[in-house]
């Protein structure tokens, strides 16, 4: 069935949009805020990640005749409610930090201002988009961070939801990964696309050396051989012999990576093939990753990890009305807190630009310093979209970023968030 982001939303959004209507307060002016209260345990940073996604997603919010049949069907709205969804076009405006900007607790990482129906309906949509790629894009990250330069391929989609798999395999490229192996998120975002058989294709011939033989014949020898399925070291040893010792790269997708990727690389150089990279896979997150780093590995393959955000897989982003008619509003829930009025976030930086602390101000503009750096832009402004992330532009401005956090702030253990958040309260 065909889905519509207008129905990409939770039953209590329209509930509260009939009795907004019916009591006169749906249009009051209003702020809402996307920020997260804790980071997953073990991460120092996050990763604002599905900005370019989801600003899409807000511009084609609609109800249509065939959603709003099945909301009066289903009894979830009244006639006053079917005939103002049905006009529904959200005129308010969206602000917020880059996409590929690093978050911490506290961040304002989305601001949203309209009518309270407009922009309480918009809720689980942006929460569904954000928290997801966040979570990958901050997986992926300390992956990349992990391989110290040498390229990941994101190859999960098996893993996950079919329409998921698209989004992380862009967030996953956003963070640095070089690749997916995701063909519909190479034709939608541009991402460089990677593959070349499973270990089916090997078990199909009669033997190794004879599928070997069909691929190379096929691709040549730019390609990878899968060298595992029986005996590794034979394995090599076939591919070297049917390909040459210019063959582009052998993968090991299972045992103990890093004594197979020590004997492997003996064993190619031994054949003469000391330019034939070596690839390894399978079950790989940034600890594994961090393992190998002194191991002669070229190229890392990750997927479940990276498309479940490595044991994180919700960036625990909330979104929370701050202000209604100008008028800072607070939620004094135990453990849930807020912090009322709309918030003004700048990063303060050293000279040398290693970022030092956000300043997050609360119904003020920021008193600018030397090296402070504004971290909110436009994206939508009286209902029109006035900037759509790229997606190359993201990723290098999470590389930047990643750059100029203090070294600790990268560590993979536990620690605290690399750089502390001051919440400047209203005067």
């Amino acid at each position: 069935m065909e889905s519509t982001p207008a129905l990409m939303t939770d039953h209590y959004e329209l509930t509260m949009i009939s009795a907004a209507l019916k009591d006169g307060t749906a249009d009051r002016r209003c702020v809402f805020e996307v920020f997260t209260r804790r980071l997953p345990t073990g991460r120092r940073y996050g990763v604002v990640a599905g900005i370019g996604r989801l600003i899409e997603e807000i511009a084609a919010f609609r109800f249509g005749p065939d959603e709003i049949d099945y909301l009066r069907s289903a009894g979830v709205v009244d006639e006053t409610t079917a005939t103002w969804l049905a006009g529904y076009r959200f005129t308010g405006e969206v602000e917020g930090y880059a996409e590929g900007e690093l978050f911490f607790p506290g961040s304002p990482i989305l601001t949203v201002s309209g009518t309270f129906a407009e922009c309480v309906v918009l809720e689980t949509l942006i929460l569904s988009v954000l928290n997801h790629d966040s979570a990958i894009a901050a997986a992926a990250a300390r992956m990349v961070t992990a391989a110290r330069g040498r390229p990941i391929i994101e190859m999960g989609s098996r893993r996950t939801h079919e329409h998921a798999a698209v989004a992380a395999a862009r967030a996953s490229y956003l963070a640095g990964f070089a690749s997916t192996s995701n063909l519909a998120a190479g034709r939608a975002y541009g991402i460089p696309t990677t593959g070349t058989s499973a270990h089916a294709f090997t078990l199909l011939h009669d033997d190794e050396p004879t599928a070997f033989g069909s691929q190379v014949a096929a691709l040549g020898k730019n390609t990878t051989l899968l060298v595992d399925t029986y005996d590794i070291s034979q394995g090599i040893r076939n591919a070297i012999a049917v390909a040459g010792p210019d063959l582009r790269a052998v993968r090991i997708d299972s045992g103990d990576l890093s004594v197979l990727a020590q004997q492997s690389r003996e064993l190619l150089d031994s054949l003469g093939a000391t330019e034939t990279k070596i690839i390894v896979s399978g079950d790989m997150d940034e600890y594994s990753i961090a393992t190998l780093a002194a191991e002669p590995v070229d190229m890392y393959g990750a997927g479940t990890a990276v498309v479940t955000g490595s044991g994180a897989p919700t960036a625990g982003l909330v979104y929370k009305l701050v202000e209604v008619e100008g008028r800072p509003v607070v939620k004094r829930s135990e453990n849930k807190a807020t912090v009322g009025g709309r918030k003004t976030a700048v990063r303060r930086h050293k000279p040398t630009g290693t970022a030092i602390e956000e300043i997050v101000f609360s119904q003020g503009v920021p008193d600018h310093q030397a090296n402070d750096r504004l971290l909110q832009r436009t994206y939508i402004a009286a209902g029109e979209v006035v900037d759509i992330p790229r997606l190359a532009e993201s990723r290098e401005h999470l590389r930047q970023c990643l750059i100029s956090i203090p070294w600790e702030g990268l560590k993979l253990s536990a620690g605290d968030p690399a750089i502390p958040v001051v919440i400047v309260p209203t005067a």
